[in-house]
């Protein structure tokens, strides 16, 4: 039976995030094209209106949308064509009543034109006449001036994650700087007296060092900085004294290994010595990673992850990805990817704790089956192998093969 001592993740986070302070990280200001990715620190407010200017949105003929008024195919309204207007040029005329201006794509409208008729509705008789086909209306195929942003207009708000589409805009705005969060700075430990380099050939007993490099990953993913600390053995002097440097020189510190019971136990003693409060919960309501270490030491948040794989990659979406987002100050709402599918197998649970079950995708008659890979977290390759994860939430006590079940896409 599941200790009712242990938190569920949600209520974890919530513990975590109660203890530190909200956008705790220092500000820099870069250049746009350095800010892919990067949180906005402050509102961003348009500088001018865009495009500034009334542009054309076809090929064909700038006009005053009342001269066009009654034109159709049996009965075409005659205008005089006053001139033509060159791409990337401001018109130099302006029209009166019963004049038109050839116009391209993109455009700028003269003075006195309110509407644009496209070419197809358009016979042309001279060099100086055409006739109109078809009525348009005032801004019909116009961009005003102010269509895609008013100047002084907040066009992105603090906290926002910048997409390629936000510097395109930026850009095209001629904002040159933006002021973003500075990354925080991601330490990992990795300890254990059986793992190597990966670089080294493994020996019965060792294995090579996966879960740095799944962290790293993940912390470059998320906005984050990693800074690997390297290979730690269980001895609780030269663990205490990495920890500290760590601790020193990074935002949030990762420890994985050594959080389960047993002689070797040292992470949470190491953690708790580091700061007030110290470790907030050691154990959380899930599987795999029941044996996760969350604390907050001085401001400070430090994990201590347990030593399989597939629990590492669990325990930071759970756990540290909320709180890297939380000190970046994003605030966004995380649209997962996700898809329903039915389980090709049941599956069962416990009461009281979340399951996440790694599962293959297949389509099958027109359907999508979801078949889980129900191997130990310590195989990597489980993780490799998956395309989604699905939660089996704590007051369920499991799944029926055939059931519908959401599956969180693995990017």
């Amino acid at each position: 039976m599941l200790d009712k001592r242990y938190l569920l993740p949600d209520d974890a986070v919530k513990l975590i995030l109660k203890h530190l302070t909200e956008k705790c990280l220092p500000v820099e200001t870069l250049p746009i094209e350095e800010c892919y990715g990067r949180v906005t620190a402050e509102d961003i407010v348009s500088p001018e209106d865009l495009p500034g200017f009334e542009r054309s949105t076809v090929d064909g003929f700038a006009v005053k949308a009342s001269d066009t008024f009654g034109a159709r195919e049996s009965s075409p309204v005659y205008l005089t064509v006053k001139g033509d207007i060159p791409m990337g040029a401001i018109p130099d005329f302006s029209l009166s009543n019963g004049e038109v201006a050839s116009i391209a794509t993109g455009g700028m409208l003269p003075e006195g034109a309110d509407a644009v008729v496209m070419i197809e509705h358009v016979n042309v008789v001279s060099k100086d006449l055409i006739e109109v086909l078809k009525a348009v209306s005032p801004g019909e195929n116009v961009i005003f001036r102010d269509e895609d942003a008013k100047k002084g207009e907040v066009v992105i708000k603090a906290g926002h994650r910048l997409k390629p589409q936000d510097i395109g805009g930026l850009a095209g705005l001629g904002v040159t700087t933006v002021n973003v969060v500075k990354k925080p700075v991601v330490s990992i430990i990795l300890t254990g007296d059986e793992i190597v380099p990966h670089t080294e050939k493994v020996t019965p007993g060792k294995v090579r060092d996966v879960n740095s490099f799944t962290l790293a990953g993940l912390s470059y993913e998320n906005g984050a900085v990693p800074l690997k600390m390297g290979i730690v053995k269980d001895e609780y002097n030269k663990l205490k004294e990495t920890v500290q440097k760590a601790y020193q020189i990074s935002d949030i510190v990762l420890i994985t290994g050594g959080t389960s019971a047993g002689v070797k136990d040292l992470t949470a003693k190491v953690i708790d010595e580091l700061g007030s409060p110290g470790v907030l919960f050691h154990g959380v309501s899930i599987k795999p990673g029941k044996p996760v270490i969350g604390a907050v030491c001085n401001g400070k948040p430090v994990f201590g992850l347990p030593g399989h794989p597939v629990a590492v990659y669990i325990c930071f979406e759970l756990f540290v990805k909320p709180v890297i987002n939380y000190m970046l100050g994003v605030t966004d709402k995380e649209f997962k990817k996700t898809v329903k599918a039915k389980i090709s197998r049941s599956i069962h649970s416990q009461a009281g704790r979340e399951d996440f079950i790694r599962v293959s995708l297949e389509e099958r008659d027109g359907e999508i089956w979801a078949t889980p890979l129900l191997s130990k977290s310590g195989l990597i390759m489980s993780l490799v192998r998956a395309h989604g994860i699905v939660n089996i939430p704590s007051q369920l006590l499991g799944v029926s093969e055939g059931d519908e079940v959401l599956v969180e896409i693995i990017d």
